[in-house]
């Protein structure tokens, strides 16, 4: 049941923030499910501990019956051996009652083992259903943390995404001098988070539109470097060839743009490369930003 919770724990980080309730509802419920079954196991052991009481005191009690018999025991054939030399009748009575005793004695300890078999069977009853207990807590605590990290998760998310379309509105009104310090705190709080290709090459935009080529450069290199594979790769690579051709590295510029052509040629980015390559030996005209 362990790797069953872990299981669920670890596939639920990968899950996008819009099943996160559905997950929470369902650990919630399984969560309730566990503490159920904890309190029917602590009745359990509740049962068994009464019962083991029981049994411990039939035991003391059989303790004392045999240590009264034995004493009794001994007595008897010391009154039989003083008496050895009496009547015959006598004689025929203490051993009837030696024997008497001896037969019960000898019952009394059967009963004696079969209190002490019974009274093993229900401690390993007792340490199994401790040990069920513990790893029902443990669960519960899985679950429950489970449900912490992802109601966290969920936070963090809108959180993030909120941070994300404040500086991207700043974008859209050209204040870049302000949206670039918000873009730089949004990736330092969220380096690796699902939005942070798109900030890191909206702030490579931002110094591109403040004719800031040589950060330009470095930020859209961010963005090849970090997330390769991702939605702005193609966007950042023309937009990084660009800042190279106004920098007047033309020889950069072109390695780019063939770049690009080779690695996304089905791209939206890869006809506006090849008509750059046509017009990069021109003088430079107007580069427009890539989409969001």
């Amino acid at each position: 049941m362990k790797r069953l919770y872990a299981a669920i724990a670890s596939a639920a980080l990968l899950l996008p923030a819009c099943y996160i309730p559905d997950q929470i509802n369902s650990l919630q419920r399984e969560q309730k499910t566990l503490q159920s079954q904890s309190v029917a196991s602590r009745s359990e052991v509740d049962a068994v501990r009464a019962n083991l009481a029981d049994t411990r005191a039939n035991l003391d009690q059989l303790h004392r019956e045999v240590n009264a018999l034995k004493e009794k025991v001994e007595e008897v054939r010391y009154q039989f051996d003083r008496r050895i030399g009496q009547v015959g009748q006598s004689s025929r009575d203490g051993d009837q009652r030696v024997k008497d005793l001896e037969n019960r004695l000898a019952k009394v300890t059967e009963e004696l083992k079969s209190q002490a078999a019974q009274l093993k069977t229900r401690d390993e009853e007792l340490r199994k259903l401790r040990a069920d207990m513990q790893t029902m807590a443990t669960e519960t605590a899985s679950v429950r943390a489970a449900n912490e990290a992802r109601e966290k998760a969920a936070a963090e998310s809108a959180s993030a995404r909120r941070d994300y379309e404040e500086a991207l509105r700043l974008v859209d009104r050209k204040e870049y001098a302000t949206a670039i310090p918000k873009l730089k705190d949004f990736l330092r709080r969220n380096p690796n988070g699902d939005l942070s290709d798109n900030a890191q090459y909206w702030l490579g935009e931002c110094y591109y539109a403040t004719k800031d080529y040589e950060q330009a450069i470095l930020a859209f290199d961010e963005v090849n470097r970090k997330w390769p594979r991702g939605d702005k790769a193609p966007a950042a690579l023309l937009k990084q060839s660009f800042a190279f051709a106004e920098l007047g590295d033309k020889t950069q510029a072109r390695s780019g743009l063939q770049d690009l052509l080779s690695r996304y040629p089905q791209s939206e980015e890869a006809s506006k490369a090849r008509q750059r390559l046509k017009t990069l030996d021109s003088p430079s005209s107007k580069t427009p930003s890539a989409g969001r």
